[in-house]
């Protein structure tokens, strides 16, 4: 499994809606509200054989009221 950080836009006025279908859809290990340029912050693992994109956009992107995402991909835990 690959570790992935997604930052999550939403819509203002929309983060709690947002993130309570984040957590229905059971795809993040942690998600957090956030300050600045972004509401959340979601950590989810990735199955190796998946592509990261397609597995974002039918896992995560298509909740309404996201209007911006930045993807970390990670590759080494210290």
């Amino acid at each position: 499994m690959r570790p992935v950080f997604v930052q999550i836009r939403c819509t203002p006025g929309k983060t709690y809606e947002v993130a309570d279908a984040i957590y229905d859809r059971e795809v993040v290990s942690e998600l957090y509200s956030t300050s600045g340029d972004y509401d959340l912050l979601a950590k989810l693992y990735v199955p190796e054989d998946q592509d990261v994109g397609r597995y974002l956009a039918e896992k995560l992107f298509d909740i309404p009221d996201i209007s911006r995402t930045l993807t970390t991909m990670t590759f080494k835990a210290f």
